[in-house]
């Protein structure tokens, strides 16, 4: 299967197409017809998706599956995965068959809703396979539109607000980093993203408008690109559209935002920031650990003050994203395997609290905390799944969030021990706000009048929760099944950053000397 890859990502594009040509009408069986193609599209790709991993080689540190091929303009449409990438495009296929099967209850414009999403996954595993600069901007890009639809469409009572503040945000962002792909093919002639792995960007120092920039074209082109990926984490001080679009967004919508959206940022760090700027990261990594530390501390507080349980699991979200930015530029093992596996981690463990979330909420429609209590008196399923995935989300032994929460802070410690102080005063904070969500919501009496006859999780419901559970556990007690995937690929990006970081410094110090 020469073209495993593509054959991956352009399943659900296809089905969206089928979709768009073929099924007509707005009633019960059309809406029933779009919702099975939808399910049927991605778990197939689910399905085919497991080649990839079934046939990968951790021991290769280079791009797998590479597929290449002439495209426009000279351009190359090129796609390959490494240890990096490929749980991304493995989290990408295995999240999106549960989101469709939350979104069985959407009753309006069924059929664009499913090819929203549909269309959202293709380009969502193009940034993850993509190894042509053009390409992956793209793909980068090109998933702010469904995204935006999802939310502006079919989301809260505030929702045109939260899409054009989303799509704004992340777009604005986006666009010094396209100033950046155009100094770096003018730099090194090409658009391959191997290639520009191993091009040195110049990183002697220059005067610009009366300052001495440290590291050069590599600082500022750092810069550029971490606008892009600070936004799309997000990361404080950044992270205010981030809120707002979940709790606008649909229940699938929010799944998708916080298990696979959020990740694109810590993986342009990983594939672009580190190896084609690690002198420029070098410059930035003191502020961006505390930005994240300060991520960490602030969200969580701000998380306590909450009303709503959406808006409380958001902000849970950016003190997490803190944790994977720290252990992405601690820069050793135990920092980049920790933010990796974190981002594998959150993506199962928020998914899980936002559809805990929409269980209540298509039975109620409110998310206000205060409109609950009790509920462990008549849903008894629903508060020991929402038990497991608030332990989880604390990071509670046993479960996929304490390795990667350990690890990260494990490798930041070797680095900054105050902010590793700082970062880990997180754990506690964390704990304060799920427990307090928790109580509020499952535990008490049950007092209030409409919650007396609230029906406990149906059978789909549970389904869906299921894999997310075993998943959650599975990587808790055997963590290797990510570590050992991306441990080889980690191990050759430290040492190729080291050794540029290390070229830099000699040619410093030579100039110097010369000067």
């Amino acid at each position: 299967m020469d073209n495993l890859l593509s054959i991956v990502t352009f399943i659900p594009a296809v089905a969206a197409a089928i979709l768009a040509i073929f099924l007509r009408g707005e009633d019960e069986a059309a809406q029933k017809n779009a919702k099975w193609v939808a399910m049927i599209a991605t778990t197939l790709t689910f399905i085919v998706s497991l080649f990839i991993l079934f046939d990968f080689d951790p021991s290769d540190t280079g791009f797998q599956f590479v597929e290449e091929r002439e495209w426009l303009l000279g351009l190359k449409y090129k796609m390959g995965v490494d240890g990096i990438s490929v749980l991304f495009v493995m989290l990408t296929t295995f999240i999106m068959p549960l989101t469709i099967a939350a979104s069985w209850n959407v009753t309006a414009r069924v059929k664009e809703y499913m090819i929203a999403f549909l269309i959202l996954e293709t380009l969502m595993l193009g940034v993850f396979m993509a190894l042509d600069l053009v390409l992956f901007y793209l793909f980068f890009e090109a998933g702010l539109i469904p995204m935006f639809l999802i939310i502006g469409i079919w989301g809260g009572k505030q929702r045109i607000y939260a899409s054009f503040k989303f799509f704004l945000y992340t777009f604005l962002g986006s666009v010094l980093m396209l100033v950046a792909m155009v100094a770096m093919f003018t730099d090194a002639g090409t658009t391959d993203i191997p290639t520009l792995m191993r091009h040195e960007f110049a990183s002697e120092g220059f005067s610009l408008l009366g300052l001495h920039v440290v590291g050069g074209m590599q600082t500022l082109m750092f810069i550029a690109f971490f606008a892009s990926f600070a936004v799309k984490m997000p990361m404080w001080p950044v992270h205010t559209w981030l809120p707002d679009a979940h709790v606008q967004a649909p229940t699938a919508g929010s799944v998708v935002l916080a298990a696979i959206l959020l990740k694109m940022g810590g993986y342009g760090f990983l594939r672009f920031s580190l190896p084609m700027f690690p002198v420029g990261a070098e410059v930035l990594t003191p502020l961006i650990l505390w930005l994240s530390a300060i991520a960490i501390v602030y969200t969580s507080l701000v998380a306590l003050a909450q009303e709503d349980m959406k808006k409380l699991i958001a902000y849970s979200s950016v003190a997490h994203m803190g944790y994977v930015t720290m252990g992405i530029f601690a820069v050793n093992q135990q920092g980049l395997d920790g933010a990796i596996f974190q981002m594998i981690s959150h993506g199962f463990i928020s998914g899980a609290l936002f559809l805990c979330v929409g269980v209540i909420y298509d039975r109620m429609h409110t998310r206000e905390i205060d409109a609950y209590g009790g509920l462990v008196n008549r849903m008894p399923a629903y508060a020991l799944i929402f038990m497991f995935f608030t332990m989880a989300n604390v990071g509670l032994p046993g479960t996929s969030g304490f390795i990667g929460e350990f690890l990260t802070l494990v490798g930041i410690f070797q680095v900054n021990t105050w902010v590793a102080a700082v970062a880990t005063s997180g754990v506690i904070l964390s704990a304060a706000y799920a427990l307090w969500l928790y109580r509020r919501v499952v535990f008490g009496d049950l007092i209030k009048e409409s919650l007396r006859t609230i029906s406990d999780m149906g059978t789909r419901e549970r389904a869906i929760f299921a894999p997310l559970v075993a998943m959650t556990l599975l990587l808790g007690v055997y963590p290797r099944l990510v570590t050992d995937i991306t441990g080889p690929s980690v191990e050759a990006l430290i040492s190729n950053v080291e050794l540029a970081q290390s070229v830099a410094h000699a040619a410093t110090a030579v100039a110097q000397v010369a000067h």
